[in-house]
């Protein structure tokens, strides 16, 4: 074991988070759904999502078995819904292929959809104690403090570079406790913003802290200007009902329900059947995703009745927000029905 590995284990025994949900009960779906969650979102956002999400599918096979909506819905909120979509896919294919155990060696578990190699190294050494090595953001960051490695940590000459240091530190003792020690070190100490330097363990060898270059490693993302898009969503009211349209299966936001699209609204209204006695525009506003700006302009429109109207019922809904359905929805959605 190297003296990296025995002081950070040292340091975790005494300040390690050892009560976190995921770590109770320890299996390998638990482990599995929270390193999906955690996924570029802090712990304290993840926390209740995952409380949630295991009430109402404990296990795999819950999982396997529910609809995509409901999925979706246990996930709104959380962001990054391709996540949520390839927990569905992979849940499918653990219980309709290898009989509801998952499959615990790295190369098989990257093999399924939405499982990288960093998230499968943390799934085989938690759950079976055979050494794997993680990379996750808070891992880069320690590594590519303590050893001065330079570069965006997303281009591929760093990504080797700390790769091959993750490899080389990771034991074969206590691998399941240096796997959550070396994440917790950067999520709790090496922090983007403010690292406490003087508790961690490593701050008498750390490159970084000895040259004065904390804040400029890791080396940071290439700056570009995000290009802007615009649509225009339509808030369609009957009663205490909304209108909602489910968006393809893949690309933005999809198999989400949100509000329709149009630049016309009155001829939207007409071709689906609608009259409506208020059409007003209310503010618009910017929605940021990681690659673009949506700036989205709203019109909120009052029906007169939707009894005979919008006949694509697989594809609409009414979604009435005194009872609502179980049904995942974009961010949007969540907005303005709370505005």
């Amino acid at each position: 074991m190297t003296e990296f590995a025995r002081r950070l284990l040292a340091w975790f025994d005494l300040h390690g988070r050892k009560d976190l949900p995921w770590q109770q009960a320890i299996s390998s779906y638990r482990v599995w759904v929270s390193e999906i969650m955690l996924q570029q979102t802090q712990v304290k956002t993840v926390i209740p999502y995952f409380e949630n999400f295991m009430a109402r599918f404990p296990a795999i096979h819950d999982l396997a078995a529910a609809s995509q909506d409901e999925v979706l819905h246990h996930w709104t909120g959380l962001g990054y819904y391709a996540r949520a979509r390839n927990l569905h896919k992979t849940a499918k294919i653990i219980v309709a292929e290898h009989k509801g155990e998952m499959p615990l060696t790295v190369d098989a578990l990257v093999s399924l959809p939405g499982i990288g190699r960093s998230t499968a190294g943390a799934i085989v050494s938690i759950c079976s104690g055979r050494r794997a090595a993680i990379l996750d953001g808070n891992v880069k960051r320690v590594l590519a403090r303590h050893f001065a490695i330079e570069g965006w940590p997303g281009s591929t000459a760093a990504a080797k570079s700390l790769w091959a240091k993750a490899e080389e530190l990771t034991p074969v003792e206590r691998v399941a406790d240096y796997t959550q020690a070396i994440m917790d070190l950067g999520a709790t100490v090496c922090t983007r913003a403010t690292p406490a330097c003087e508790q961690c363990p490593m701050h008498e060898t750390c490159i970084a802290l000895a040259t004065n270059r904390i804040v400029e490693l890791p080396g940071r993302k290439p700056k570009k200007d995000l290009p802007v898009r615009h649509t225009t969503m339509l808030v369609i009211e009957s009663g205490n009902s909304v209108l909602l349209e489910q968006r393809p299966p893949a690309g933005l936001w999809g198999g989400l329900w949100s509000f329709p699209e149009a630049d016309d609204p009155e001829a939207y209204l007409q071709a689906h059947n609608l009259s409506a006695s208020c059409i007003e525009s209310i503010p618009s506003f910017r929605h940021t995703f990681t690659h673009f700006h949506l700036d989205i302009d709203v019109f909120r429109i009052v029906t007169t009745g939707h009894e005979n109207a919008v006949r694509e019922a697989g594809r609409f809904c009414w979604y009435d927000r005194s009872d609502p359905p179980a049904l995942g929805l974009t961010r949007p959605v969540t907005r303005l029905l709370a505005e």
